[in-house]
């Protein structure tokens, strides 16, 4: 019986010769096409081995070819949409952009830029000095630069302005950052000497004043922005550690994470610290992410004192950390928002999602209910609370909505996962939940075919 069934298989070269297979012929290069068809023979081989199949049909092996084919041309880097309700979503990809900022992006992928090229004078240029001007329009800064992350640009300001001195800072403070990341760690890549002073949870002025030496490089302070401590604490303000450098020919540094330019506080969220209230404390050099909840690409933004800005721009990290034209592209159109506070709050999605009225988002919620309702799928408008991410305003809870589905939570939530572009929710008391907080309008039609194909069609 196995015997009659080997004989069956048909040979590889004949088989990629049928017409049924003409398209993928077409489509795939000669050798991907061959190791597909392959891989399928083998398949039917070991089966029939194993006594798995009693019979088949050449349809069939044309059928398992197709859908092999199908899922080698899919891409490991997606599209997805985000049901979670966390706003900045690390693993899904922090901020995203609005038309505006992608067709930039796209213009300037497909095309050659003047990314290291000054029009002016026809000569090599800068490309640290295509955004200098407009980050110091809105932050107020004497010079600014950009580098490819947060963490970079901790690293390259004290390895420049502290290495093998100390770097004082507070015990507070030494943060893990995210993937292991952590405050200390940077702190000894950089080659400076870590000093920390104070307690876990107090440390006052005093405690630096104390610490400084001779050898004593930069004076750091690192906003908490992924934790809080509540109770009896105590931390020493912007302006003290300004003054307190000031006074002894010190360089300070604050590293406020986040990348804040407005005043959330006027939008019924939680105060955090800016950029510019940084600069006014009058702290020599501010370092902040790019993509958090300044809304724009990964990379990392350093304003401050302009000899200092230049300073770190002849430092040999700084190649090993330059950004590059994509990031470029899409933090110019961000920082000409922000040039206009209700224009960045309309035009920005990571700060429009940030400020919506809970209203407009149970608006949204009900119409996707509805049109779920039309192809016959039940679900509830829920109250829920959505997050800010990225490690930002770790105790900030916003109100937000969602639909819930009461079938097999655990299958939906594989099911949507597992769509082409992938549906990404959460479960919770036995609902499979979709946070509308993060969902477009433009996404409700792909979710409604999705979901009346799982639900529906998988189903029976």
């Amino acid at each position: 019986m196995k015997n009659e069934l080997f004989r069956q298989l048909p040979k590889v070269d004949i088989l990629m010769k049928n017409t049924l297979l003409k398209d993928l012929s077409l489509t795939l290069d000669y050798n991907s096409f061959y190791e597909i068809v392959t891989k399928v023979i083998d398949s039917f081989r070991s089966k029939i081995k194993n006594s798995e199949i009693e019979s088949f049909i050449e349809e069939e092996i044309i059928k398992d070819i197709i859908s092999l084919a199908k899922k080698s041309e899919e891409r490991n880097f997606k599209n997805v949409v985000n049901g979670t309700g966390v706003i900045l979503h690390t693993n899904l990809g922090r901020s995203i952009f609005n038309e505006r900022v992608a067709e930039k992006l796209k213009a300037i992928v497909t095309g050659y830029s003047n990314l290291e090229f000054d029009l002016s004078t026809g000569v090599r240029g800068s490309r640290y000095q295509l955004l200098e001007d407009i980050i110091c329009k809105v932050t107020g800064a004497e010079g600014a630069m950009l580098v490819n992350n947060n963490a970079a640009a901790v690293i390259l300001c004290l390895n420049e302005f502290a290495k093998n001195k100390k770097t004082i800072v507070s015990r507070g403070e030494l943060v893990e950052i995210g993937g292991s990341f952590r405050i200390p760690e940077i702190m000894e890549l950089s080659g400076t000497i870590l000093k920390e002073v104070g307690t876990t949870n107090k440390t006052n002025i005093r405690d630096y004043e104390r610490a400084i030496e001779e050898d004593t490089g930069v004076l750091l302070k690192v906003h908490t922005s992924n934790y809080k401590i509540i109770g009896f604490t105590d931390s020493v303000n912007k302006n003290e550690i300004a003054q307190l450098g000031k006074e002894n020919n010190i360089i300070t540094i604050d590293d406020i994470g986040s990348g804040v330019l407005i005043d959330y506080e006027k939008y019924g969220l939680s105060k955090e610290p800016t950029v510019q209230e940084s600069l006014k404390s009058g702290i020599d050099i501010v370092t902040f992410s790019g993509d958090k909840m300044l809304g724009g690409a990964q990379c990392g933004i350093i304003v401050g004192k302009k000899e200092l800005i230049e300073r770190l721009k002849k430092n040999p990290f700084t190649r090993a950390f330059r950004v590059d034209k994509m990031s470029i592209a899409v933090m110019e159109e961000i920082f000409r928002y922000y040039l206009d506070e209700k224009k960045a709050i309309n035009e920005i999605p990571v700060l429009k999602m940030l400020t919506e009225k809970p209203e407009k988002t149970n608006i949204r919620a009900e119409k996707l209910r509805d049109l779920l309702k039309e192809r016959g799928i039940e679900t509830r408008v829920i109250k829920t609370e959505a997050l800010v991410g990225g490690g930002a305003m770790p105790d900030e809870k916003i109100r937000s909505y969602g639909i819930a589905f009461k079938n097999d939570i655990h299958s939906l939530e594989e099911r949507f996962r597992k769509c082409e572009t992938p549906i990404i929710g959460r479960t919770k008391e036995n609902m499979f939940i979709l946070d509308l907080k993060a969902i477009r309008e433009e996404e409700f039609q792909y979710i409604v075919e999705e979901a009346e194909r799982i639900i529906l069609w998988e189903i029976l």
